[in-house]
């Protein structure tokens, strides 16, 4: 739902004009997102700063504080940041993002970043805010990437969401995210592509270390002169190519995160959230009451369990985009993370079933529970329901391996120069012509359009 890296991406920089004439169109976020705890209390953050900073006061006036000296500093770590994760993963763009960064924070700022980049989300809450509740509200997003509490590098997402989303807000696809993909469609299609849809690819073509082109179930063959372009998931590549070498193995290994369970519901109203209604102008409500209830959520689904307390994030897009749903009525989203992709038993000891076809029901009640305990009545609003289960999201993309929707983890060994492996963070492939793109592929997950960017401007020479 959040298009907010794909509205400030450098493609978008490019080509939003473009799209904007073939109906791409934004809906702006001021307050994006929120978490409730159990005791009926609240913090969210919003794009009104004076608001946002009375509502971490209320928690902690040391970090209400906190929280005005790194708004303060946001300015002059985003470029840092945001250069490194738009950077290209070569040696050479990667020592002149450090050259530069030597020369703007001095060589102990440069190390303080690098500490803060190899952090865990909990380290660096610990020792930024007092607050359990501040700090759980800004670790819930951590999650999001496969970043439990405790997992290095982590920091620097909850700072990311925290800092950007008090700075810009947040922007959603008016009318669906779709309108990303509709607007891309047309201009491919204007420029003279062409776009098949519906077709299943069995084999990639090549021969003398050289794809030409790609084989679909119904026989054709579709030949390819300048490059043949799979955004598969890298265990799937093997499959494709039929080779068997040391960079097929990697792929076949790389390493994905624990899957989620959607449910998607049409309701009568907005919940009415037992922390007061304020909550309803809110893109995000997070339903994830402390770090360690994330990590143990985190450990249990990881162990094949399902979690006993599952976060719930809570998508409330009519809030913002009345387009969405028939007049006075609204859509709600759940993503229930985590949840294993693969069934070995349930970590509360109520749910017997070990496949996602008996389970998904139980476990998707459980959700639907917790989030009865923060909004009283929501059960009685619901006019409609839709569980999408880890398998069926895989059956439905097979990129999302176990349901894993980042398409791999991104923890340190697999992310920045080693994702999805180590000299091909850039998308190549041992075959000549070949590339592999998407979220398995530097810059990862996340709607930024970064590899797929990138990969274009490689292939031609910009």
């Amino acid at each position: 739902m959040n298009l907010s890296l794909f509205a400030g991406s450098p493609f978008m920089k490019a080509y939003g004009a473009e799209l904007a004439r073939h109906g791409l169109e934004f809906a702006s976020v001021s307050s994006p997102f929120a978490s409730e705890f159990p005791d009926g209390t609240w913090c969210g953050v919003s794009t009104d700063a004076a608001a946002t900073r009375a509502r971490i006061a209320q928690h902690s006036a040391t970090d209400a504080a906190t929280w005005d000296r790194l708004c303060a500093g946001f300015p002059a770590e985003a470029p840092h940041l945001f250069g490194l994760l738009g950077a290209k993963m070569k040696l050479r763009a990667l020592a002149y993002f450090g050259f530069k960064t030597l020369r703007a924070k001095s060589f102990s700022g440069t190390l303080d970043m690098g500490q803060f980049l190899l952090q865990s989300p909990r380290q660096w809450l610990n020792q930024t805010f007092e607050s359990p509740k501040v700090q759980a509200m800004l670790g819930a997003w951590g999650m999001h990437l496969d970043f439990a509490p405790d997992i290095a590098g982590g920091a620097l997402f909850p700072y990311l969401e925290g800092m950007a989303a008090q700075a810009f807000g947040m922007v959603l696809g008016k009318g669906g995210s779709d309108t990303i993909i509709r607007a891309l469609c047309a201009a491919i299609t204007a420029r003279g592509g062409h776009i098949e849809t519906g077709q299943t690819v069995t084999r990639i073509v090549h021969s003398g270390g050289k794809a030409s082109g790609i084989v679909l179930a119904d026989g054709r063959e579709i030949t390819a002169r300048r490059a043949v372009i799979a955004n598969v998931a890298p265990r799937a590549l093997p499959k494709l190519t039929g080779t068997k070498t040391d960079f097929d193995t990697k792929m076949t290994a790389f390493a994905h995160a624990p899957g989620t369970m959607m449910i998607h519901l049409a309701l009568s109203g907005l919940p009415d959230w037992m922390a007061g209604n304020e909550l309803k102008s809110f893109a995000y409500v997070h339903l994830a009451p402390s770090l360690d209830q994330m990590a143990r959520t985190y450990q249990q689904a990881k162990a094949g369990l399902l979690p006993d307390e599952p976060i719930v994030v809570v998508g409330q897009p009519t809030s913002v985009d009345p387009s969405r749903a028939p007049a006075g009525k609204h859509t709600l989203w759940l993503q229930i993370r985590m949840a294993p992709g693969e069934i070995k038993g349930d970590a509360k000891g109520e749910i017997a079933a070990k496949n996602w076809a008996q389970a998904a029901e139980p476990f998707a009640q459980r959700a639907l529970d917790i989030l009865e305990n923060y909004a009283p009545g929501t059960h009685a609003k619901i006019l409609g329901k839709r569980i999408v289960p880890p398998t069926e999201l895989e059956a439905d993309n097979p990129n999302l391996v176990g349901g894993d929707q980042i398409c791999g983890s991104h923890h340190l060994a697999q992310n920045f120069l080693f994702r999805p492996m180590r000299g091909h963070a850039d998308g190549s492939t041992p075959i000549r012509n070949l590339h592999l793109t998407g979220a398995a592929v530097w810059p990862g997950a996340g709607l930024g359009a970064g590899s797929g960017y990138l990969l274009a401007q490689k292939l031609t020479g910009k």
